[in-house]
């Protein structure tokens, strides 16, 4: 790889998200700074190799990104000056220093979490904007279809063009209101790298890790919400687990198997730490009971308890208060494994057929459930359903043998 490819793609992760906060901050138009961006980013693809680094890759970008914006502003008959806008951006670029670089990521978190933009893109728009995901994989975390994912994020950024929709940093009293999307999006993000245990994918690993990092920013920002608490302890318990979920030969290995000396303890530590501090301020919400699920989890496999019931509070509290599929159908697994098998398969039966028709998750679990209830044949055709919609090799075979083992 060359010296320029290298340069590229390490500007491109380590600073993406701070080029597009400051295109965004003075157009207000996130569509047209992403696609001024990505312009910027092709024509130094095409030129670097051949005329050589810039000694300021980044400061090169934003002055290509920004000719490129100018463009657009005078087919637009815009009135104002392009020239006075990349001029204020060069000062605030030469001011700035790398320390700041998470303050820049924070200030687009919570700005496309605005008020104004409607409450069920604000999260989808935050994860492609400010994370990079694209429309399909936003669109297969909250199960619908990509087109349909891809029509609400071109609306959410023509209204913040239209409206005008200013990108400045809001007042304090201005967050709380602003943070369920923003925590949203970071586990969301944080999920898409989780899907890649083993980091073959560098690009999923790296969103993981950025999500992490992102949590435990919010969380020196609002050190007084628990729900930002209760986040970061869900990802850390998730994290410190990652090395036990794959075998040397690459098989994954679910959590009732992992060999807990290779979870991180200093990460589980620090989970707990945040979880009790979270629950100080008295006001559960979706991510302290999620992190709150995490923590029996491990509590059950390091201490050899099986605290069943408990688990089934937890996630009738967490259905209770955040009734998405993946806690409905986690819910009926906790129920079986509370030795209420019937019941965990009532509940699954009970969810809405189209929501779970492709959601690899609910027939996984109700292949299990199915085969605890003796019922092999149809736990089989579960089996069958989940391997078709599973992406990952390790877990397809892992879901095979386990189909398999019910036809011997």
């Amino acid at each position: 790889m060359t010296e320029a490819r290298r340069t590229i793609e390490r500007v491109a992760r380590a600073s993406y998200g701070r080029l597009l906060a400051l295109i965004a901050a003075r157009s207000r138009d996130i569509a047209a700074a992403e696609d001024a961006l990505a312009d910027a980013f092709r024509i130094a693809v095409e030129s670097w190799p051949s005329r050589g680094v810039p000694t300021n890759p980044e400061a090169w970008l934003l002055t290509a990104a920004h000719n490129n914006l100018r463009h657009v502003w005078r087919r637009r008959k815009t009135q104002q000056s392009a020239a006075e806008t990349i001029a204020l951006l060069y000062e605030e670029m030469r001011t700035m220093t790398p320390s700041l670089f998470p303050d820049e990521r924070l200030k687009l978190l919570f700005a496309c979490a605005h008020p104004a933009i409607e409450e069920a893109v604000r999260t989808p728009l935050i994860l492609q904007t400010v994370l990079g995901l694209d429309a399909a994989r936003i669109a297969s975390a909250f199960l619908v279809a990509p087109a349909a994912m891809g029509q609400r994020l071109v609306r959410a950024k023509s209204k913040i063009r239209d409206a005008g929709i200013a990108f400045g940093v809001p007042e304090r009293s201005e967050l709380p209101e602003r943070l369920d999307a923003v925590l949203c999006a970071v586990y969301a993000a944080y999920g898409t790298g989780w899907d890649d245990a083993l980091g073959a994918v560098a690009g999923n690993r790296d969103l993981g890790d950025e999500a992490l990092a992102l949590g435990r920013m919010i969380v020196a920002l609002m050190p007084e919400e628990p729900e930002a608490r209760g986040l970061l302890a869900l990802m850390l318990h998730c994290e410190a687990r990652r090395p036990a979920r794959r075998s040397a030969d690459g098989a994954f290995v679910p959590l009732d198997e992992q060999d807990t000396a290779l979870w991180s303890r200093p990460m589980l530590s620090e989970a707990e730490g945040e979880l009790t501090r979270a629950a100080q301020a008295g006001s559960a919400g979706r991510f302290q009971l999620e992190a709150a699920i995490q923590s029996l989890h491990a509590q059950r496999r390091l201490l050899g308890a099986k605290p069943s019931g408990a688990l089934v509070h937890l996630y009738d509290r967490l259905v209770a208060h955040s009734p998405t599929i993946g806690a409905l159908v986690a819910r009926a697994a906790a129920y079986a494994d509370a030795d209420d098998v019937a019941t965990g398969l009532a509940q699954l039966d009970a969810l809405p057929a189209a929501s779970v028709a492709s959601y690899q998750p609910f027939w996984a679990t109700r292949a299990v459930l199915l085969a605890r209830s003796g019922d092999r044949q149809a736990a089989v055709a579960a089996y069958d359903r989940a391997i078709g919609l599973t992406e990952e090799t390790a877990v397809h075979r892992f879901l095979s043998d386990r189909r398999d083992s019910l036809r011997s």
